[in-house]
Parts: structure tokens; sequence; C-alpha cells
């Protein structure tokens, strides 16, 4: 009747005060309905009895509940504005009732939050793992008064009829502020999350969030979270805002002012109810529905330490002595430059004014003997015979008997050598020059002759083949192109998703020592691969410098660089430049977020890198008979397709390595098969005839040894070491298949650069002065440099979580760790290694290639 009544006379203000009365009644009538479920709020008969009690901090109480009772306990405490204390609410249930769990609800100013006991928490394959047990922090609002005294109550229900009995306790947490530099411990379970407040002191803009253990297992989740209600920690919503990553042992968020506008933030630990996104075992228990499993005891004792970020100057310092280190080797080629240029003006002196300087002194500019004669080729004094090159007499000149003729020596014509080099380049086509027409049917002669001069294989116009091997410089810089863009595009994408969602398991950082610098979560690796870009820059800075010296020298038909030396081709040089400048650029691009998914960026180039190199070499003494551009980048793309399919199905896929080893063998034989006999076999339905027939003749009926006996040893020794890495990686099945192809590509590569360097030697070859610097300071450099790589400071090869527990601190400067100093070496004797392939055999440009031999 008074609501009734209430209502028709609103606008008549018959009321009094009745409308407040009833408002109150209402609100207070909705939350019994809110908090009672299916009790049947407002059923005619019902008895409901709500007891409230005033409860006190650090007080257990001991109570039961039934479904015709409901507990609220009514705390209050005083919270200032410069000083935050947590509060903490245990719960403990000492009978099951599992059917009927016990509900508690904690109202506050500005939150509420909710759990039953037993809490069910789901892990993998929807299984339950009930916890009797449970501890949550509230979440504390902040204030705007100086001191203000604030309500929260407890409230118990629970629809079980016979009664639960339970345990409550609410107490403050100690050192729920963190402070900067000071380690505190504490324990956690996936039903007892713990979080603490840090606030950025004056002058700090980033900090470094540390959390360790001594327990490998249980998993763990650290998380960094905004100053905001509700803080989410457990195990099924800790991903759901701010910073997290799984840990074992070891944990570290960089946390920046600039992301947190209240200029503070909590540290969130959760325990998983399960190991296996840890790496850990998955126990098996039986799949049957609405099965509860026992997890067992999975307390984790932790300690969390917040630590000062690196400032602004050391970043400008990292920066500067990354620039410094590389602009240092422009200087000292620019001073080897100028040093070298002296000598050669101090030459061309010599030969414009010969009567000022004494015989010593011309004999120690010119490398001539006393008698002005140039000295004999160390070949002529070795064990191996000329038998006949093919090279016309008339296009060799003979040497001069005195030093007048040596002037006179280079002004001659030289029409008979060759075409005037003139001739514009462009209009050079293979098709025209290259088929060596006149010779075809003495190609079988010439390069199965048992031994084998530089001059037997460069008889093609200079032209062609230079045109040929500048095609590798321009597939590459395309294939760079075409490749780069859409890198640069997906690792953006990568970083933009691991800083909107938050998961720092996205990416394999050595999050100890990953500074940011904008959206980059770790600069310091990107600023380190700075070194292969510069220094491929440098490379190709030399390489121009030699090409066009070369270029001149040919324009005068100087008789050096028409006939002697090893024929000067520059094209796969310009490609190993490029190819070293980009994989700086794609191993930054890596760095940007490091995982299995993106490390072919990392490794594509080093494949390039490796056939370059061997190309070359090999290039050097057969500069007639080596691979295409189309065919070399064809191969090259096969292996990155193998690398590719590897990272995919290639774990431990037992069909997969079969295959690959069979392919990998059978290629080394064919490889091995076109090395020996120079190309001149064919791969046709006769070839297994043609084997057996040479078996029988060579091996049955007479035995006699190899007709190139050191390319046999090369070659067994390369079909040895191949076979074996083919062996290793059928037993073994590496998780890291694209490490593995490259270890592969450098094992091959160092193999035939020692079987080069043993047979320049063996032959009577020099190595000079400059080469040799280079080979002692790249050997050095390179064993520094895998010191340094074998650190392995993360793995993408196990969990995000067991990555981290490899993570150490910076090393130098406080800004670089192990890998990026392996990246400053790295690029060094890269570098190096192009220099010897660039120097190593200048001593024989005054050397004939009629008397160079080929091996």
């Amino acid at each position: 009747m008074v609501l009734r009544s209430c209502w028709k006379s609103r606008h008549k203000n018959q009321c009094g005060a009745a409308p407040r009365w009833i408002r109150s009644g209402l609100a207070a009538l909705l939350w019994l309905c809110v908090t009672q479920f299916d009790l049947g709020c407002g059923a005619v008969g019902e008895t409901k009895n709500v007891v409230q009690k005033d409860a006190e901090f650090d007080v257990t109480y001991n109570d039961t509940v039934t479904s015709e009772n409901q507990t609220i306990y009514a705390f209050n405490h005083t919270i200032s504005r410069n000083k935050t204390e947590g509060v903490r609410v245990s719960v403990d249930v000492l009978s099951q009732g599992l059917e009927s769990p016990t509900l508690f609800v904690v109202r506050q100013k500005q939150a509420v939050l909710s759990f039953q006991v037993p809490l069910i928490l789901r892990g993998l394959y929807q299984r339950k793992y009930p916890y009797n047990h449970v501890g949550r922090t509230l979440c504390q609002p902040p204030t705007r008064a100086a001191s203000e005294t604030q309500y929260f109550f407890v409230d118990v229900s629970t629809l079980s009829s016979t009664g639960t009995n339970y345990q409550l306790r609410v107490s403050r947490v100690e050192s729920f502020t963190l402070q900067t530099d000071k380690k505190f411990s504490f324990t956690a379970s996936p039903s007892q999350p713990q979080y603490f407040k840090y606030v950025f002191p004056d002058g700090v803009d980033t900090v470094i969030v540390k959390v360790n253990s001594d327990m490998t297992f249980p998993c763990s989740v650290m998380s960094v979270q905004d100053i905001q209600c509700p803080v989410y920690d457990l195990d099924n919503n800790v991903a759901f805002i701010g910073m997290y990553q799984t840990m074992t042992k070891k944990g570290a968020i960089t946390v920046q002012r600039k992301d947190f506008p209240s200029n503070s933030f909590y540290v969130v630990v959760v325990v998983k109810t399960e190991d296996e996104a840890c790496g850990g075992p998955l126990r098996f228990y039986p799949l049957r529905p609405d099965e509860l499993i026992d997890a067992g005891n999975r307390t984790k004792v932790l300690d969390v330490i917040v630590t000062p970020a690196i400032n602004s100057e050391v970043y400008v310092m990292g920066m500067l002595f990354c620039l410094g280190i590389f602009l240092s080797f422009y200087l000292l080629t620019l001073l080897v430059a100028c040093v070298e240029n002296k000598r050669m003006k101090k030459k061309r002196e010599v030969f414009q004014n010969p009567a000022d300087m004494s015989p010593a002194e011309t004999a120690s500019l010119l490398g001539k003997n006393g008698d002005g004669k140039t000295p004999a080729s160390p070949y002529e004094y070795g064990s191996f015979a000329d038998n006949g090159s093919t090279l016309s007499s008339e296009a060799i000149t003979d040497s001069a008997t005195s030093t007048d003729n040596n002037y006179r020596y280079l002004e001659r014509s030289l029409e008979s050598v060759g075409r005037s080099r003139q001739e514009s380049l462009s209009s050079v086509e293979e098709d025209d020059y290259d088929t060596l027409d006149d010779i075809d049917s003495d190609k079988n002669i010439v390069r199965t002759k048992k031994f084998l001069y530089v001059s037997d294989l460069s008889r093609k116009d200079k032209r062609v083949l230079s045109k040929k091997y500048q095609i590798y410089f321009w597939n590459i810089a395309t294939i760079a192109v075409f490749y780069a863009l859409p890198v640069v595009q997906l690792v953006i994408t990568y970083q933009t998703v691991v800083n909107v969602t938050g998961n720092q398991d996205i990416c394999f950082y050595n999050f100890l020592c990953a500074h940011p610098l904008g959206a980059l979560s770790a600069f310091n690796n990107i600023l380190s691969n700075l070194g292969y870009v510069m220094l491929g820059l440098l490379f190709l800075l030399i390489v121009l410098k030699r090409d066009i010296v070369h270029n001149r020298a040919l324009v005068r038909n100087e008789l050096n660089a028409l006939e002697c030396g090893i024929p000067k081709h520059f094209g796969l040089f310009y490609a190993m430049g490029t190819a070293l400048m980009m994989e700086g650029l794609l191993s930054a691009c890596y760095h940007v977020c490091p995982n299995y998914t993106n490390f072919q960026f990392d490794t594509s180039f080093m494949y390039m890198i490796a056939g370059l190199c061997m190309l070359k070499l090999y290039q050097k003494r057969h500069p007639d008979i080596n691979a295409s551009a189309y065919t070399a980048y064809a191969c090259l793309a096969a292996v990155i397709f193998f690398s590719v399919l590897g990272v995919v199905f290639g774990k431990g896929n037992t069909v997969f390595w079969i295959v690959f080893s069979v392919i990998h063998i059978l290629s080394t034989l064919l490889l091995s098969t076109q090395l020996y006999y120079m190309g001149r076999w064919r791969l046709d339905s006769g070839v297994l005839r043609r084997m057996i027939y040479i078996v029988y003749t060579d091996c049955i009926r007479q035995c006699s040894g190899p007709m190139y006996i050191d390319r046999m040893v090369l070659l067994v020794m390369g079909n040895i070491v191949n076979w074996s890495l083919a062996a290793y990686g059928l037993i073994e099945r590496p998780n890291d298949f694209a490490s593995y192809l490259l270890a592969i590509a450098i094992c091959n590569l160092l193999l035939y650069f020692a079987f080069y360097i043993i047979m320049k030697l063996r032959s009577g070859e020099r190595i000079q002065c400059l080469a040799l610097v280079c080979i002692l300071f790249t050997a050095v450099v390179w064993g520094f440099a895998l010191y340094f790589f074998f650190q392995g400071l993360s793995t993408w090869q196990k969990t995000p979580a067991e990555s981290r527990e490899h993570n150490r601190d910076c090393i130098v400067l406080s800004f670089f760790d192990d890998h990026d100093i392996w990246h400053f070496l790295s690029s060094i004797a890269m570098f190096g290694s192009f220099l010897v392939l660039l120097t190593m055999d200048d001593d024989l440009d005054t050397v004939q290639r009629d008397k160079i031999f080929v091996f």
C-alpha cells in the first residue's frame, strides 16, 4: 500500500521521506537477489539468515555456511595517497563440497572480486584441477585524499544444505610496494597468485623487472599490468592485458614509463596448472568428462627485483662505439691505399727514369734479377712438366733480356693478343663469342690433359666472361630487393603484434640485455648488424677500385693485365659484397623478433655467401667452365627450399631425413664427377654402362691409379665429409635444420679453401705479405667470433621459458651482449675472408698463364 500510494502521489509530494527509504530498500533487495543466485529471491515462505560481523585483520575466522544462512564480514582500513598497502584474503575450505562450492565475494569501493572454493582451474584438453586453499590480493584503487578510511565486505554463501566449514583470514601484505634494486622473496601457487606494485622514481624512465627462482618447475607466468581493477592474476586470464611471459628459472621484462600514464604498474606472478608451456612433462590422465584431477603440490618460491635500465647516454655511447669500430676499417683501408699508390708511383717513375736509380734499386722495385731479366717462375723448378699449352706462341712475347727491353716491352703493339678494348661491352653477346667453334673438337683433349694450366681454361673472350660474371651481381641485387621488402614488412608486423598483445613468448630475445628504442624491443641486437652493411660496402669500394685499375691497364694494353696472372673477373666479388650487406640487413630483420619461423631470414644469404665463395675459388683457375649465374642461383634456391622444408617438416620426421640424405649423397656424387672430369661427361641413359666399363678396365682388368691425383684427393675428402654429415643428420635428426644445412655449406667451403692453399704452396707459389696478414687476422677473429656464437643466449629450439634460462646480462658498455659481439666479430671475419679471396693470388700478377697450374 505504501508503494502504491507513493506511486500515485509522486507529483503531489504526499509521501515525505518515503521515496528515499524505498530506494534504499529496493537496492538492498536487488543486491540480495544477485548474491543468492537461484535461491528464489522473493519466493513465498523462504527465509534467509544474513549475519554481518565486524572483522579484523590478521584474525582467522572458522565458520560454517549453509544454503539457509549467509555471512558478511565487514573490514575497514585507512589508506593514504602516498602509501599503498596490500590486502590479501586467504580461504581454506575444510569440507569437500564439489557439487555445491562456496562462493566468496569481496566488495570494495570501486571493485568486486569473487571466487569459488574449491577453485577449479583448467589445463590442456579441458582437464580440471580443484584447489581448496585460495589466496587473492585485493586491488587497491587510488585515492585523491591525503588519508581515507575505506570499507570492504567479504560475503560467504553456498547452495549446500549440509553446510561447509571454512577458514577466512584477511591480512596486510608486507612489502607490497617494490623498492628499486631490493630483492623480495615470496611463494606462489596456481590458486595463490601474487602481485606487487612498483612506482617509477624520479629520473628513471626505464626499468627491468627480473623474477628468478631456483626451481625449474612448476611453470609460471610473470606479467606487468597497469594500475587498474580488476587485476588479472589467474592462469586463465593473466594474458588478457599488459605484457607477459612464461618462465622456469628466469624471467625479465623491460618496462618504460611512457607506457604507464600513472607512473606505476603491477608485477603479477602466476603459477600455471601444468608445465607443458615451459617444456615440462604432461602427465597422462584418463580423459573422463568432468573428472577432477589432483594437481599435487605446485608451490614455487620466487624472488623479484626491479633495477633501472640504461639511460640515453649509454645508447649514444653504444652507437658511437659501433660506428667507431667499422669506420676505423675505412681509415685503415684509406691508409693502405695511400701507401700502395705511393709505391706504384715510384714504380712508374722507375719506368720513366731508369737511369736515375742503381741496378739494385731497380731490381728491388721491379722484382727483377741483377741482369735485368724477369725471375724464373717457380713452376719452372717444380716437379711438374709443361705438357704443351694450347696458347698460341704468337700471343706470348718472349721475356726481355735487358732492362731497356723491359721498358719497351709494354709499349709494343698487342694487336695479335686480342681485339681492341675500346669496343663496347654492351654489344657483346655470349652467343657471338663464347662457343669456341674453332676448337670444339679439341675441348676433350685440352680439358682432360694430365696437367692443366690457367691458359687452357681462359680461352674465351674476356668481354664475354666479364659480362657473364656481372650477371651474378645484377641477379643478387634483384633477389635482394624482392626478398628484403616482404621480410621487412613481415617483421614490422611481428613487432606490432608483440607490442599490441604483450605476448613476449613470440620473440626469443636475451631479455636481460634487450634495450628498446621506439617500437623496437631489442635495438642493440639490430644495431650490432651494422658491421655487415658497412664492411660489405667497403669491400665493394675496394673491388671497384681494383676493377677500375684493371680496366685502365687493359685500355693501355699492358701485357700483365692481358696475359699474366689469374684472369680478373669482378662480378662474383660484387655479388659477395652485396650478399654481405644483405646479410646484415636480414639479420637485423631477424633480430626484430627472433623465432624459428623467421630464422630463414638470417641464414638465406649465409648460404649465398658460402656458395659464392666456393664459386669464386673455383672460378680463379677455371674461368671458362665456371657455373653461370642462373645455374648457381637455381642451386642456391633449391638449398633454401630444402631449408624451409626442414624447418617445417624436418623435426623428428624420419621420412624427410631419409629423402634429404639420399639427395645430399647423390648431389655430392654428381658434383664430384663434374669436377673430376671438368664437365666433359654426360648424364644420359648410357652413364651406367660407361661407369661399369671404367670400373672393369681401370680396377679389374688392370689396376691403375687415378689420372688426376690432386683432384681425386680433394673429392675423396669432400665425399667423406659430406657422407659423414648426411649420416649424422639421419641418425641424430637435429631440430635446427637451417643451422645443420649451413654447417654443410661451411664445411665444404673450408675444405675447398684449405685444399686451394695447400695446392698453391705445393705448386711453388707464394702468398704475399698482405694476403698472409689477412689470413692470420681472419683466422684469429673467426676463433673469437665462434666462441661468442656458441654462448647461446637464447634458442628457439626450446620453449620460450627454457630459452630464457640461457639469458645473460650485457658485457660491453652495459649495452651489447655476447651475441652482439658475435655480430661484430663475424662481420669483420667475413670481410677479412673476402679480402683473402681478393688478394691471395696477387703473387701471380707477373706470371704468364701458361705457367699457372689448375687444381
